[in-house]
C-alpha cells in the first residue's frame, strides 16, 4: 500500500463557545477508502481541515504512520486536498492546472510532460490538455482537480464533498471513477459527504459524525444493518423507528460459540402491541429501548401470510400513500393508533406476484424477529 495510516486521538476544536469536535478519536488505515459521514455542522470538513494543516485543534494529537503531524505545515504532511469548488485556475490550461504543484517544485521540462500526461490518463483526459477551464464540463473539472491532487504522489487524499458541485447522474458516474482511481493508486482517501448513499457506495468504513461527537465507525453493511444510535438509524437510509418496553429477553442459540451471542427480546411497543426483535448487547426486563425495522424488509399483502413460525411480527393496516418511484413503490401504513409504518417493495420482475396493492387498501405486513434491531437502551 502506498497510502498512510492516520491517527486521530482525542481531537477537540472549538470557535468561541461553539464546540465543534469533541475530543474525536479515530484510527485509519492505510489505503482505505474511509468516509467521514454526516449533517451540516457536524464538524466533519473541521476534521478534515485539521488534518490537512489548514486548522490547528484546541488539544489532540494527529499522525500519519504513527508520526505526530500537527507540527508539521501543511506542504510538508504529504496530504492533498480537493475542494468543493476544485479551486482551478481559470486563466491557465488543463495541462498547466495539473503541472502546477511540478512547477513549484522545479521538475524538469521533460518529467513534468511525462508526469502530467500519465495522469491525465489516468482521469481520461489526455485529449483535453490544451482547453482552457472554461471549457470543460463539471465532471471534466472534477477530474482535472483530481489528476493535480495526486500528481505529487501524496500519501492520503482529502475530499471535502467533491461531488456536491455535479447533477445526480453525473455524481454517481463520477463516484464509480474516483472508486476506480483509489483502487489503481492505492492511496488512503478521506472523504467528507451530508450523503448517505455516496458513502454507502464507495467506503471501506464511514464514521457518522453529529453535533461533534462520532457515533459510529464501521463498514457500510454494518452501518446500515447495525445502527449503533437511533441518529444513525434515522440518518443512513430510510427506516421505521419506535420506543419500547422490553418484556422477554432469550438468549438465541446460533449452535457457535464464536458466534456473537444474539438475544431474541420481545417489547410493548405503544401503537404496535408485542413486536419481536434482536440483539447484541444484554438488555434487562423493563428496559426503555428504542428499535428499528427498514422498509425494505417488510413483507406487505393483502392475503394473511401462512407462516406458523413463532418469530414473525404481523400488523394489519391500511394504505394511506402508495408511492410509485419505476423500481419500488413505497407504502405508509396506518396501522391504528396514529401509528404509521413505512413498507419498500422491490420490483424486481415485469408483473410482480400477487394482486396490486393500492390507496385505501387493507394490507398485512410482516416480517421477522431477526429483520427488527434494538439500537439504543434508554439509561
Amino acid at each position: 500500500m502506498k497510502g498512510s495510516d492516520v491517527g486521530i486521538a482525542e481531537v477537540v476544536k472549538n470557535f468561541g463557545n461553539f464546540k465543534v469536535l469533541n475530543g474525536v478519536t479515530l484510527n485509519i488505515h492505510k489505503g482505505e477508502f474511509f468516509s467521514l459521514l454526516g449533517p451540516s455542522g457536524c464538524g466533519k470538513t473541521t476534521l478534515l481541515r485539521i488534518i490537512a494543516g489548514f486548522e490547528s485543534p484546541d488539544s489532540g494529537l494527529i499522525t500519519f504512520d504513527g508520526q505526530e503531524i500537527l507540527s508539521l505545515p501543511p506542504n510538508r504532511r504529504q496530504v492533498n486536498t480537493i475542494f468543493q469548488n476544485y479551486a482551478l485556475f481559470p486563466h491557465l490550461s488543463v495541462f498547466e492546472n495539473v503541472a502546477f504543484p511540478l512547477r513549484i517544485r522545479k521538475i524538469g521540462r521533460t518529467e513534468l510532460a511525462q508526469r502530467v500526461n500519465e495522469y491525465l490518463k489516468l482521469v481520461q483526459l489526455e485529449g483535453q490538455a490544451q482547453k482552457k477551464i472554461s471549457q470543460l464540463s463539471g465532471g471534466q473539472k472534477q477530474r482535472v482537480a483530481i489528476a493535480r491532487a495526486l500528481i505529487n504522489e501524496p500519501r492520503v487524499l482529502l475530499l471535502d464533498e467533491p461531488l456536491s458541485a455535479l447533477d445526480a447522474k453525473l455524481r454517481q458516474h463520477m463516484l464509480i471513477e474516483l472508486d476506480e482511481i483509489h483502487d489503481k493508486i492505492g492511496i488512503t482517501f478521506i472523504y467528507v459527504t451530508h450523503d448517505q448513499q455516496e458513502a454507502l457506495s464507495v467506503s471501506d468504513r464511514i464514521a457518522v459524525m453529529n453535533s461533534g461527537d462520532l457515533l459510529q465507525v464501521g463498514t457500510p453493511y454494518e452501518i446500515y444493518e447495525s445502527p449503533a444510535t437511533d441518529f444513525v438509524a434515522r440518518f443512513i437510509g430510510e427506516t421505521n423507528l419506535f420506543d419500547a418496553t422490553v418484556v422477554m429477553v432469550e438468549k438465541i442459540d446460533n449452535g457457535s460459540e464464536e458466534k456473537e451471542v444474539e438475544y431474541m427480546v420481545e417489547v410493548e411497543t405503544e401503537g404496535l402491541g408485542k413486536m419481536k426483535v434482536t440483539t447484541i448487547d444484554r438488555v434487562e426486563l423493563g428496559n426503555k429501548v428504542s428499535w428499528t425495522i427498514r422498509p425494505e424488509k417488510i413483507v406487505i399483502g393483502k392475503e394473511r401470510p401462512g407462516t406458523r413460525r413463532g418469530d414473525i411480527n404481523l400488523l394489519v393496516g391500511r394504505v394511506e400513500e402508495p408511492i410509485y418511484s419505476g423500481f419500488q413503490t413505497k407504502f405508509y401504513v396506518d396501522v391504528g393508533n396514529k401509528e404509521v409504518v413505512k413498507v419498500i417493495k422491490h420490483h424486481a420482475k415485469y408483473s410482480d406476484e400477487g394482486p396490486e396493492i393500492v390507496w385505501k387498501d387493507d394490507v398485512y405486513i410482516s416480517w421477522g424477529a431477526a429483520d427488527g434491531y434494538i439500537v439504543e437502551v434508554k439509561r
